[in-house]
């Protein structure tokens, strides 16, 4: 963050002095979805909107969960920076310390929260919306912020029913990447030495990316790693086949094994193998069920709606018990926590991990 955004985010850190101190503030009712908040900037979402919600997560974790302290995360597009700066303005008007670690995938955001201790979490992205579209990805706790936190959001800034903080937030900036970047690479020595191209489509992901293949074993290939919030080459958005198609000229251009695409914020994963042909998110989960399940014999593999009936057939043929669930990354962390179950997925390419693991949908860990 330049001296510019921090200017901005230390308007309004005193109690009484921000825009929405006192005032209460109604959010366009398009922006808040079941699972996070997101409109198009300037239109259904503003900078007010941003600040408004620090104000009320603020308002809201400390009184259900008496936090203290959060971690701030944003994505690449162009707009996140500024929605970052005010919805800072908002949580430090709150009562809220930030840590904020700055640009990078929402799962290095999921990370910082369990790896810093701190009592939740917001990540600045559109995830694979087009450009003009951001969100907020919200965290209590370690647990997702939806359905009806999400609605008492909405209520809260209306009513202005703010709970006073006794003191400003404070703020501090914290790069975390390299402490992402070990947790990723722990375990990986005994992998096969592959040839692997890999496209963040100009997205948030990029910034790990090419660190994160320097490191493995075998011989790889990052394109379109430059973050770009106006995603030159290809949307991101690898369920999409034709945003691979880049991936595939590349893989058949250097004879590599496999190709791995991520969506805008590094939370979905799309694969081709060595012959172009798409492994679909079900399909993904399947391999890597079977695999875990010859640790793990009889485990919970969850999966949502939209899954093919070969993916449960293939993980009951492998051992384990397969579970169908609802659609949505929140609703199928929640159904992790409570069955226990090692790992998820969905159709869209999120893969939830909790053997080894955190439990959240990291497409650079699953990679």
């Amino acid at each position: 963050m330049d001296n510019r955004l921090l200017a901005r985010a230390a308007e309004g850190r005193t109690v009484a002095d921000g825009a929405h101190a006192g005032a209460p503030h109604v959010f366009d009712a398009t922006i808040l979805r079941e699972y996070d908040i997101r409109g198009i900037v300037g239109e259904t979402l503003t900078e007010s909107d941003a600040e408004a919600l620090g104000r009320a997560y603020a308002t809201l974790v400390r009184r259900q969960a008496g936090a203290e302290r959060i971690a701030l995360g944003r994505d690449g597009r162009l707009s996140s920076p500024t929605l970052s700066a005010a919805l800072t303005r908002g949580l430090t008007a709150g009562g809220l310390d930030v840590i904020d670690i700055g640009e990078g995938p929402t799962p290095m955001l999921y990370f910082a929260v369990h790896h810093l201790g701190v009592d939740g979490g917001i990540m600045v992205t559109g995830s694979h919306n087009p450009p003009d579209y951001n969100g907020f990805k919200m965290m209590i706790g370690k647990a997702p912020l939806f359905g009806e936190g999400i609605r008492e959001l909405g209520r809260i800034a209306a009513e202005a029913d703010w709970k006073p903080p006794t003191h400003a937030g404070g703020y501090q900036e914290r790069s975390i990447i390299e402490d992402y970047l070990a947790r990723l690479l722990e375990g990986t020595d005994h992998l096969p030495s592959l040839s692997v191209v890999w496209d963040p489509g100009n997205g948030a992901a990029g910034v790990v990316v090419e660190r994160l293949a320097e490191r493995l074993a075998g011989r790889h290939r990052v394109i379109n790693a430059r973050i770009d919030g106006h995603f030159p080459n290809h949307h991101p958005d690898p369920t999409v086949e034709s945003n691979l198609e880049q991936l595939k000229r590349t893989v058949a251009e250097t004879g590599a094994d496999l190709g791995l695409a991520f969506d805008g914020d590094g939370d979905r994963i799309g694969a081709i193998d060595g012959h172009g042909r798409v492994i679909w998110g079900d399909q993904i989960l399947l391999i890597l069920a079977r695999h875990l399940l010859e640790e793990q014999p009889g485990a919970t593999i969850i999966a949502d709606v939209k899954a093919s009936r070969h993916l449960f057939e293939g993980v009951r043929a492998a051992g384990g018990s397969p579970l169908m669930w609802k659609t949505g990354h929140s609703l199928i962390k929640t159904k992790m926590a409570e069955t226990g179950a090692p790992l998820a997925g969905e159709m869209s390419g999120h893969i939830f991990i909790r053997h080894r693991y955190y439990g959240y949908d990291d497409a650079l860990y699953a990679a």
